[in-house]
């Protein structure tokens, strides 16, 4: 909910600047809340754990767009798609490091006892949730598979 109004504060300041990359930015991820708000139902609001879900999952569908056009030497369309991402990520809380994810996963593998990569899954499930917005899915998933193996 906090987000929802800073983002369209900002989205304002940016019309007013004529910051296009910023504006552009700003309205794909109102355009995200708008339509996650639409298929919980009429008059519902999104919590701060939704609208940072909404938040990462636009940062990374724009580094990996970025990632495709850099490797079709569409370095143009690469560059204006992590301004994009650098944008939207300035809304994210601060990322933990390796280190903390590291302790993070070793307390969990301790809590739940998990032995193996068999036992990823509960991990995955208790870590992620744990660290929701605060790192990247995929950097989760390498400390647990490097612990676990």
């Amino acid at each position: 909910m906090i987000l929802t109004k800073q983002i369209a504060s900002d989205l304002m300041s940016a019309m007013k600047n004529k910051e296009t990359h910023k504006l552009e930015a700003l309205r794909a991820v109102k355009t995200a809340f708008i339509l996650a708000k639409a298929n919980i139902g009429a008059g519902a609001e999104l919590s701060d754990d939704e609208e940072l879900k909404i938040i990462q999952k636009l940062v990374k569908q724009r580094k990996d767009s970025a990632a495709e056009y850099a490797a079709q030497n569409r370095s143009d369309l690469a560059d204006k798609e992590l301004q994009e991402a650098d944008v939207i990520a300035a809304y994210l809380p601060k990322q933990m490091s390796i280190e903390e994810i590291t302790a993070a996963v070793n307390a969990c593998i301790t809590q739940t006892g998990a032995q193996g990569m068999k036992d990823m899954g509960k991990v995955m499930g208790i870590v992620s949730k744990q660290l929701a917005g605060k790192a990247d899915g995929k950097v989760i998933s390498d400390v647990v598979k490097q612990l676990l193996a």
